[in-house]
């Protein structure tokens, strides 16, 4: 494509003799942070179905990704040819029941466990998830990886009944006073309930997500009809009631 063509010589141009000193003295340390914001800004857009902040926010997190290809070629490393060559050849070998012989009905959770395991000789479910991913979204990655082989409660009720057991459990923890213990915990509590976000098929970090969104915007309204330095908790109360009230009539 030439558009894709002209944008990576811009990006050698940007990172040559005669481009900008600011470009030319990032590494790939700069991008970690880079990468991560621009991701998050494209999730936002996401979430608002704002399809023109949508393409914007690709075009950046393209740009980042030829940009730190353009170091590694420079360090003798890659291009971003071989960036595309290798996922192209990687997705190409992962559909086997669309460009192979393999037959459709598999599921796809199984062809793509077996496929790993082709590819890399010491593939375990568990590897290569990065500790760095916020830690709601890598336990629901991490449980659902473990099911895909098995490892897994029989029923969704199985769930709801680890999830009391666990709060059982915290309220012990409480009554010690050991805050090692509290920890460890609130820690099961919440893989747990991760897990029953995984039976429903939803990303439990979406939801918290929009239940944030939505916790800032009952207190937005709190704030803006009464002083809070002097509202009681019962008038703060029915102004959350209030505004809830509002939502589900949809105003």
């Amino acid at each position: 494509m030439e558009e894709f063509s002209k944008l990576v010589e811009l990006m050698a141009t940007l990172r040559s003799d005669k481009g900008c000193l600011w470009d030319k003295k990032q590494t790939i340390d700069s991008f970690k942070t880079f990468v991560l914001e621009e991701v998050y800004e494209l999730i936002d857009s996401i979430e608002k179905a704002n399809y023109s902040n949508i393409k914007e926010e690709l075009g950046d997190l393209l740009f980042h990704i030829v940009f730190i290809s353009q170091i590694c070629k420079e360090g003798g490393f890659f291009d971003i040819t071989d960036v595309v060559k290798d996922v192209y050849n990687k997705m190409y070998n992962r559909h086997p029941h669309v460009f192979g012989d393999m037959p459709r009905d598999i599921p796809i959770e199984v062809k793509w466990e077996e496929l790993k395991k082709n590819e890399k000789g010491d593939y375990s479910p568990l590897q290569h998830i990065p500790h760095i991913l916020p830690a709601l979204l890598r336990a629901y990655i991490i449980s659902k990886r473990a099911a895909k082989v098995g490892f897994d409660w029989p029923g969704l009720e199985d769930v709801h009944e680890k999830m009391h057991e666990e709060i059982v459990e915290l309220q012990k923890a409480e009554q010690s006073g050991n805050i090692e213990s509290i920890k460890e915990e609130i820690g099961d509590l919440l893989f747990t309930i991760v897990n029953i976000s995984r039976f429903h098929n939803i990303d439990p970090e979406d939801a918290l997500r929009s239940t944030s969104n939505k916790f800032v915007n009952r207190f937005s309204y709190i704030e803006k009809n009464t002083d809070l330095s002097s509202a009681t908790l019962e008038i703060m109360d029915r102004l959350w009631n209030e505004v809830k009230g509002m939502e589900k009539k949809g105003h």
